[in-house]
């Protein structure tokens, strides 16, 4: 009886990794090693991610024959429900998330109309395995389109109430919070095409998403007023709006971001020292 107990105790010690090599259910890996005889679809069901996500972040084509060994990235789901006024691009914008990967999550046509209330999975953006060389590279992120950075400059002047924090953060924030009086000019940080002009009724506020060379984007939102319409080519210094504090604006402000294809970068690396 005391040998029983004195075993019962040392297990209870033993610290998980050692009794169990894959400590993560199934329902939490972030990455799959095939074991032999198992399917996509039964790895999809017991991940409990769709069967669809995992063979577009492997790449992987029908049959979705696997092999033992081989490592498969689970991307992991958030939940969004669709407010009135929401597009696919403002929801895509918010996630960071390109639409099109939102729509084959959920089994949508891109161009298939939103419903307030309507539920959607908002798939987890993963780097994309390795091609061999001979094969066109895709990035589900970044437009296919020269390594070309703009010359940005500050799209008003004003002292920085919030900066970048990376969304690796908890309390991460993807781009500047600058004060400024009510009504001040927005600028165009660089010249480009306007990708959307409207209200975002979550969290930006009336907001301007401009499209710039090499993939680029800047947006400028918590704007009172907007002053172009999609399709429209602005350029460098173009007023695109007005500072207001519509969204969740805190006071008169502009909120202000820079993007490559939808992955935010900090400003800070690349407006002038001094906003000016």
């Amino acid at each position: 009886m005391r040998r029983a107990l004195i075993l019962a105790l040392l297990l209870a010690i033993v610290p998980a990794s050692a009794a169990e090599p894959d400590a993560l259910p199934p329902s939490r890996e972030t990455e799959h090693v095939v074991k032999p005889g198992e399917t996509l679809g039964g790895i999809a069901e017991r991940a409990e991610v769709p069967r669809v996500l995992i063979a577009e972040a492997n790449r992987l084509r029908p049959p979705y024959t696997l092999r033992a060994g081989q490592k498969l990235m689970i991307p992991r789901t958030r939940h969004h429900a669709v407010v009135a006024g929401e597009t696919g691009f403002t929801i895509a914008y918010s996630y960071g998330v390109p639409w099109r990967d939102i729509a084959v999550a959920n089994g949508l046509e891109p161009g298939a109309p939103l419903k307030a209330g309507q539920k959607l999975l908002i798939p987890t953006v993963l780097a994309a395995p390795a091609v061999p060389a001979a094969q066109p590279s895709v990035d589900a992120g970044l437009p296919a389109t020269p390594q070309t950075t703009p010359r940005f400059a500050w799209p008003l002047q004003g002292a920085v109430r919030r900066g970048f924090a990376p969304r690796s953060r908890a309390n991460h924030h993807d781009g500047l919070d600058i004060r400024a009086d009510h009504g001040t000019a927005v600028r165009a940080a660089a010249g480009g095409k306007v990708l959307f002009a409207g209200d975002e009724p979550r969290q930006f506020g009336k907001m301007v998403v401009l499209e710039h060379e090499g993939g680029w984007q800047t947006a400028y939102a918590f704007l009172s007023r907007v002053t172009v319409k999609q399709g429209d080519a602005v350029s460098p210094g173009e007023r695109v709006g007005l500072v207001g504090n519509t969204g969740q604006a805190r006071g008169s402000e502009l909120h202000f971001e820079i993007r490559r294809g939808v992955r935010p970068v900090d400003p800070a690396n690349l407006l002038p020292t001094a906003s000016r």
